[in-house]
């Protein structure tokens, strides 16, 4: 299982733009301190210009205070997403993806049609985007599962890895029909990936957004 730190910047640029903000001030109140000890007497200076400065510190502190508040927050809510995460480890899920792991000889998707189809057409690449195999596919309105067994179009039993379906289906006047497609498997970990938890099915990654079903595995006998 891997679970990267998350939010170990949180609050980095705005704790250094306060840290910065504080040394200005503290050079402005002292070459101010320095002119007022050393005005002349009879030719004060003007008040309203340093009052104008101090209220521009006010409000850029008081931004970067609200940066602050926003970055501990997110921080919070990126935590509480790992850990949710977490929780679907060992899990079987069925997730939106079109990419899943051929492993020991099957590989299973499942796919939605809107509609009846005349034809439904199914093509399988590898990793490369190298055509592999294809076939056609269910025509019937609703989910079909498909099972792959690894076996290119001659019939070569190809290793495993990850392999990409598509699969494409027409109406009888030739109109294309919307085609979903999810995959099934085991989450074995979890990783984030720019302060984002993504779960870990084979060696392929999920978004938690995509996970459409989550069941527990079978009881072993």
């Amino acid at each position: 299982m891997d679970i990267s730190s998350i939010g170990a910047s949180s609050g980095s640029k705005a704790g250094a733009a306060a840290a910065g903000l504080s040394d200005t001030f503290d050079t402005f109140l002292t070459l101010l301190t320095t002119q007022l000890q050393n005005q002349d007497p009879l030719d004060p200076m003007d008040s309203a210009q340093f009052t104008e400065q101090l209220v521009q510190f006010t409000e850029v502190e008081q931004s970067i205070a609200t940066n602050q508040n926003l970055e501990s927050v997110l921080g919070l809510m990126l935590a509480e997403q790992n850990s949710a995460a977490v929780n679907y480890i060992g899990k079987d899920i069925e997730a939106l993806s079109n990419t899943t792991l051929l492993a020991d000889g099957k590989a299973t998707w499942k796919y939605g049609l809107e509609g009846n189809a005349d034809r439904t057409s199914i093509t399988i690449t590898d990793a490369g985007g190298k055509l592999v195999y294809a076939t056609t596919g269910e025509t019937g309105s609703g989910v079909h599962e498909f099972v792959w067994d690894g076996k290119d179009s001659s019939g070569q039993a190809l290793p495993d890895g990850t392999y990409t379906i598509d699969v494409s289906a027409v109406d009888a006047d030739g109109a294309s029909i919307n085609v979903g497609t999810s995959i099934v498997g085991r989450v074995t970990g979890v990783q984030t990936i720019e302060g984002v938890p993504v779960l870990l099915v084979g060696e392929g990654l999920v978004q938690l957004s995509n996970v459409i079903k989550v069941t527990e595995p079978p009881a072993q006998g």
